[in-house]
């Protein structure tokens, strides 16, 4: 009898404690829409409900709608359901609907659809909630515009984890059957018609930002990227091969300063690529082929390139030839 009142007791307590968590989880919610609507943003929802007794919180925010005027970029879906153990709520799980998402910037607009998307946030107790690791998945997915698919994939993973530092984090991302769409496919196309996904995509990084991944990331200034270095990033399309690997250091401004090593199997191919896509001006094209032509011989085999990509002063160079300006590395 002691034992089935000491039992009803702690199934009480626990009650009072999920439904009092439950609570707290929807009134902070609905403190920080209101807190960035008074900060200029348009932040809404339809409605907040939460469900996952005993173990979890479940919370579903029907129709959320964000806007941040800085920097223009707007994103809004049916639903967002955030996941996580009634013990902790900073092992946290976002559910995204496998209907579209809009994702603006200005006036420009994508519409994501993907299957199974999903994002475990790993937080570290405190208000802060700094995020120690990041695990972002998808099932097969597709973005939009004007009604036409540009770029489309059959999984993704993404994997953010601090190293060492707060603000230091290894980046890890493969992409299976990544696709572009099908007019860059024939715009591309260099000596034969190109498949249509990647065979392989991967990337493997260190980054060291200029604050650590927290609350304020979203509320009030984006973490920028000082230090990238990239262990190795690989792109297989066919017959084309591109293998990357370096260390940049990137200012205040976005100016990126250092080298990336490059491996190119049928290089020929990848300066076609430039010159089509708008990257490389045609009245260079037969320069660049000469001199990339001159130090594969001398490497020993003249369909295979080893080059160094040089960023410097703005500037970037692909071994002695100039390219244009670096583009700034700056996340909005």
């Amino acid at each position: 009898m002691r034992l089935a009142k000491l039992v009803i007791a702690a199934l009480l307590l626990w009650s009072l404690y999920w439904a009092a968590a439950a609570w707290g989880l929807r009134t902070g919610i609905a403190a920080w829409f209101s807190e960035q609507q008074r900060q200029g943003w348009q932040a809404e929802y339809a409605g907040l409900e939460t469900s996952g007794y005993p173990a979890t919180h479940l919370t579903r925010i029907s129709r959320p709608a964000l806007a941040d005027p800085g920097t223009g970029t707007a994103w809004r879906a049916d639903w967002l359901e955030l996941e996580s153990p009634a013990i902790w709520p900073g092992q946290l799980t976002l559910r995204f609907p496998a209907s579209p998402q809009r994702l603006s910037y200005f006036d420009r607009t994508a519409v994501i659809t993907a299957q199974g998307l999903q994002a475990g946030l790993q937080l570290a107790p405190g208000a802060a909630l700094v995020l120690e690791e990041l695990a972002l998945a998808s099932g097969p997915w597709q973005i939009a515009r004007s009604g036409e698919a540009v770029l489309s994939g059959g999984a993704l993973d993404l994997r953010m984890a601090q190293s060492g530092q707060p603000e230091i984090y290894r980046i890890t991302a493969t992409a299976a059957e990544l696709a572009p769409r099908a007019a860059w496919r024939r715009l591309l196309a260099a000596s034969s018609d190109l498949p249509e996904a990647f065979d392989a995509l991967t990337a493997e990084m260190t980054v060291a930002f200029d604050a650590p991944w927290d609350r304020t990331a979203l509320e009030q200034q984006r973490p920028q990227p000082r230090r990238i270095d990239l262990k190795l990033a690989e792109a297989r399309w066919g017959d084309l091969r591109l293998k990357a690997a370096g260390t940049l250091t990137v200012d205040e401004r976005g100016q990126p300063e250092g080298e990336v090593a490059l491996q190119a199997e049928n290089w020929r191919g990848l300066v076609l690529m430039a010159e089509r896509s708008g990257a490389l001006p045609p009245s260079l094209r037969g320069s660049v082929e000469r001199v990339l032509g001159l130090l594969a011989e001398a490497r020993g085999n003249p369909r295979n390139l080893d080059i160094t990509l040089g960023f410097s002063g703005g500037y970037v160079t692909l071994g002695p030839l100039p390219l244009g300006r670096a583009p700034r590395l700056i996340i909005r």
